[in-house]
C-alpha cells in the first residue's frame, strides 16, 4: 500500500468503529526533517471511549483488514495498549489505543504528532508536527562529568574480559556500554553546533547527516569484530577519538575534562594488554 492508502485505510477503520473517538499519527511519516522511504513505521494512535477498556485486545478480527501480518507484537502501558504489526506487503503499523481522558496529555508530550480523524472536535487545537520535541539537550555539567566518568570506568572491564577470554562479555560492554558513551558524546557535539536545534534521531541513526565525514567514519571505524586483536585496537582508538570530542564539549562548555581518569586508565589498559601477551 502506498503512504495514502494506509493513512486513508487508517481513517476508514476509525470511522467504522463507534469506540473510536480520534485518531492521530506521529514519529517520523510526520516529522518534516526525517528522510522518507516506503519502510517508514506508521505510528497511529487511536483514542476510544473508556467503557470499551481492552475490546481491541480481545477482538482482533480487525487486524485483517490492514492485510495479512508477518509477525505482532501486543503490549500493554499505562493509559492503554499497543499493537506492533508487521504486513507482508511491507507496511508496519504501530496501533495504540489509548482511553480518551488522556488525549491532550499525550498529544502534548509529543511534538510529532498530526490529526488523522476527530470526530466531535475533542482533541482541541494541536500544532503542526515538529521535531523540536527530540531536539539534543544541552548537558548538565553534572551530565557531563557523570558521563566522562563512566566512559573510562568501563574500559578496564573490556580490557579485563580480553584478558580472561571472555569475548562475548568484552564484546558485550565494548558495544553496548562504551559506544553509548561515545554516542551521547557525539549527540552533545551535534547539539553545540546547532545552537541545541537539531535532533539526531533514534539511536543516533542519522549522525551521517549531521556529522563532518571525517568523524563519522572515525566513529563507524570504532566498531570491532569478535577478534581479540581488533577488540584492543578499537579499545586504543576510542580513548583518544572520546578525548577529542570531550575536549572539545568541555572547553565550549566550560566543563571539567577528566585528564587525570583518562592517563590512568590509558596506563593500566597498556599493562593488562602487555599481560595478556606474556
Amino acid at each position: 500500500m502506498t503512504n495514502c492508502h494506509v493513512i486513508e485505510e487508517v481513517r476508514q477503520f476509525a470511522r467504522s468503529e463507534e469506540r473510536i473517538r480520534a485518531v492521530t499519527l506521529h514519529g517520523s511519516r510526520v516529522n518534516p526533517n526525517a528522510p522518507k522511504d516506503p519502510l517508514m513505521d506508521y505510528d497511529v494512535a487511536c483514542f476510544v471511549d473508556d467503557p470499551s477498556g481492552a475490546y481491541y485486545k480481545t477482538n482482533q478480527t480487525w487486524i485483517e483488514s490492514f492485510g495479512r501480518l508477518v509477525i505482532m507484537q501486543q503490549n500493554n502501558f499505562e493509559e492503554g495498549y499497543i499493537f506492533l504489526m508487521q504486513f507482508t506487503d511491507g507496511v508496519r503499523i504501530d496501533m495504540s489505543f489509548i482511553s480518551i481522558r488522556h488525549a491532550r496529555t499525550h498529544i502534548e508530550s509529543d511534538t510529532l504528532t498530526k490529526v488523522l480523524l476527530d470526530k466531535e472536535g475533542l482533541l482541541g487545537w494541536v500544532p503542526d508536527p515538529s521535531d523540536r520535541g527530540y531536539y539534543v539537550q544541552m548537558p548538565t555539567k553534572k551530565a557531563f562529568v557523570s558521563l566522562m566518568n563512566e566512559l573510562w570506568w568501563i574500559q578496564p572491564y573490556i580490557a579485563k574480559g580480553l584478558w580472561r577470554g571472555e569475548l562475548p562479555y568484552a564484546k558485550h560492554m565494548f558495544d553496548s556500554i562504551l559506544i553509548d558513551c561515545v554516542r551521547t558524546l557525539l549527540e552533545w557535539y551535534i547539539g553545540m553546533n546547532s545552537d541545541w536545534k537539531t535532533n539526531p534521531g533514534k539511536c543516533s541513526k542519522w549522525f551521517y547527516r549531521f556529522l563532518p565525514k571525517k568523524i563519522y567514519e572515525e566513529f563507524l571505524s570504532l566498531y570491532p569484530s569478535i577478534h581479540p586483536a581488533e577488540i584492543w585496537a578499537a579499545l586504543f582508538q576510542t580513548g583518544p577519538f572520546a578525548r577529542k570530542i570531550g575536549m572539545e564539549l568541555a572547553q565550549r562548555l566550560g566543563y571539567p575534562y577528566p585528564v587525570e581518569d583518562e592517563q590512568n586508565v590509558t596506563r593500566y589498559l597498556k599493562e593488562i594488554q602487555r599481560s595478556a601477551k606474556a
